[in-house]
């Protein structure tokens, strides 16, 4: 099979949510479907201690969120699908962000009893930075919930995209019966508590079709011709190409925990979502189908496999043929790097390959070389672009609480900040350590993983910061000055830069008005910022 037929066979694509709005579990059903797992995995009960299939750290587990991203492949109907579980509490924002840079299109899933959410409009906005492709799952039929012509009413007007509903709920919660497909034209009728893929349902063409009241009873069929063709005046239907292009999202209903409604957004998602598309460099696009290499790290994971202190870069292949055992251009480090054991993921569990395609995520065993956001190719120098970094929010000095151990406190910090959920500052004298997150659960994290898998014991102490901003200028006397003067706020990111911890908004006003010949940063890719 040559590139342009393995480019157009595969989907690269992510599910986003709001917390608790059911993507883990729509993640495992897709699988379900796959063929990739045989049952779903326990998302909901701490108390059971087999978890989902794509939360594998023992973290996730015991609190029952998802806290980094998992790639998983598996195919479906002959395509090979690459799908990306995303983190959806607000703290692991920033991997999700990352993440979307990597993916090709988005399911995005809501929960039909609490509509949008904030972290939902957070994520809309990032994918319409990039017109990413959306299919919206409306999730949780089975409670009672809201009206799904609200829900779709508040879809547009929050996430400012157009929709069109392509399939259709008969009754919600207690009057839950099944959903009408409405790009096939399929009647699914709803079971619950359904443990197996449920593969038939009914063809009803046309809906004055009598079996449909025979199914339904008289009141739900009538209702459903109604809405059916109140759905077919208000909304056009499904124009593909303007879906690809970010403008209008096809949505879906259904409940994920009893698989329902499920198939229907699998099948039409490997008909209608776009294969892999070019991706922007610093020296203009590149497309999948050119024949030279080239892909993107976009997360770091140390520890994927705790009994083997391993660490794996999350590579996106945007053009060409990567192989195993042959040598890559690291445009950054300026080397050649070979790879004899990359691999594919089913979350925790990683298989060998030989060769991987544009669109494909692969994982390279790492021994320090990578960091978010690098470059490698067959050759050519250039960088991809649009990999985001977002300043810290929150500010924490690093405790030891065993001096014993400190070699692998200051080991597991440095790999976990690597990973790019927080960053690390060190401020001289005495070397002290602070880590920047966005949110207070991902120090919970890092405390945690730092102890289980590192065997170092620490704490988190408050500092007064509001802003890391590193500092650059054209007149290196006046950043020196700066720097000694301002000798108790300065510290240094892990590649020694200079940064300043503004204490408040009004003194990092302060210090711009006072110093106009220093740059502010608040990102820590400020030497890519204009390009």
């Amino acid at each position: 099979m040559g590139l342009n037929e393995e480019i157009g066979r595969r989907r690269t694509f992510a599910i986003i949510s709001h917390p608790d709005a059911g993507k883990t579990t729509l993640t495992e059903k897709f699988l379900l479907y796959g063929g990739a797992i045989q049952t779903a995995g326990a998302v909901k009960s701490n108390k059971i201690r087999k978890g989902a299939t794509s939360d594998f750290m023992e973290i996730e587990r015991q609190r029952g969120i998802s806290v980094s991203t998992s790639v998983m492949t598996f195919e479906y109907q002959g395509t090979l699908m690459n799908l990306l579980d995303t983190p959806g509490h607000k703290d692991f924002a920033e991997d999700t962000y990352r993440t979307l840079t990597a993916v090709d299109s988005v399911v995005l899933v809501v929960d039909c009893v609490k509509g949008v959410e904030a972290q939902t409009e957070r994520l809309m906005e990032v994918c319409r930075m990039r017109d990413t492709p959306v299919i919206i799952f409306i999730n949780k039929l089975d409670l009672e919930g809201r009206d799904a012509f609200d829900l779709l009413d508040e879809l547009e007007e929050k996430l400012s995209i157009r929709v069109r509903p392509l399939s259709w709920p008969i009754g919600i919660g207690a009057t839950f019966q099944g959903v009408y497909d409405l790009y096939d034209h399929d009647l699914r009728l709803f079971e619950a508590g359904k443990t197996k893929v449920e593969r038939e349902s009914m063809r009803i063409a046309d809906l004055a079709d009598p079996r449909l009241d025979d199914q339904l009873g008289t009141d739900a069929a009538a209702m459903l011709r109604e809405e059916v063709e109140l759905i077919n005046g208000v909304y056009d239907p499904l124009d593909v190409a303007r879906y690809r292009a970010g403008k209008v999202a096809p949505v879906f209903f259904g409940s994920a925990f009893n698989n329902f409604g499920v198939k229907e957004v699998l099948d039409t998602f490997v008909r209608i979502a776009p294969p892999p598309g070019p991706r922007p460099t610093d020296h203009g696009e590149v497309a999948p189908s050119d024949p030279a290499f080239s892909g993107f790290v976009f997360k770091i994971h140390a520890n994927l496999d705790p009994n083997h202190r391993d660490r794996v870069a999350f590579l996106r292949v945007c053009s060409g043929r990567f192989q195993r055992n042959t040598f890559y251009h690291h445009v950054r480090l300026d080397k050649e790097l070979r790879f004899a054991n990359p691999t594919s993921f089913l979350a925790a569990q990683k298989n060998l390959l030989e060769e991987a395609w544009p669109g494909d995520v692969i994982g390279l065993f790492d021994t320090g070389n990578f960091k978010i956001g690098d470059t490698l190719t067959s050759g050519a120098d250039f960088n991809f672009r649009g990999i985001p970094s977002f300043s810290p929010e929150l500010f924490r000095e690093l405790v030891n609480l065993d001096p014993m151990r400190s070699k692998q406190l200051d080991k597991g910090i440095r790999q976990l900040t690597e990973e790019g959920v927080a960053q690390l500052f060190t401020q001289q004298p005495g070397n002290k350590k602070i880590v920047g997150c966005v949110g207070d659960l991902q120090f919970d994290v890092i405390r945690y993983r730092l102890e289980h898998e590192y065997g170092a014991a620490c704490s988190f102490q408050t500092i007064q910061a509001f802003k890391a901003c590193w500092l650059t200028s054209d007149d290196e006397t006046a950043l020196r000055a700066f720097i000694r003067m301002k000798a108790m706020q300065i510290v240094e990111d892990k590649d020694g830069n200079p940064v300043f911890m503004a204490p408040s908004a009004y003194m990092l006003d302060l210090e711009r008005r006072n110093n106009p010949e220093i740059v502010f940063h608040t990102t820590s890719e400020f030497k890519t910022e204009v390009a």
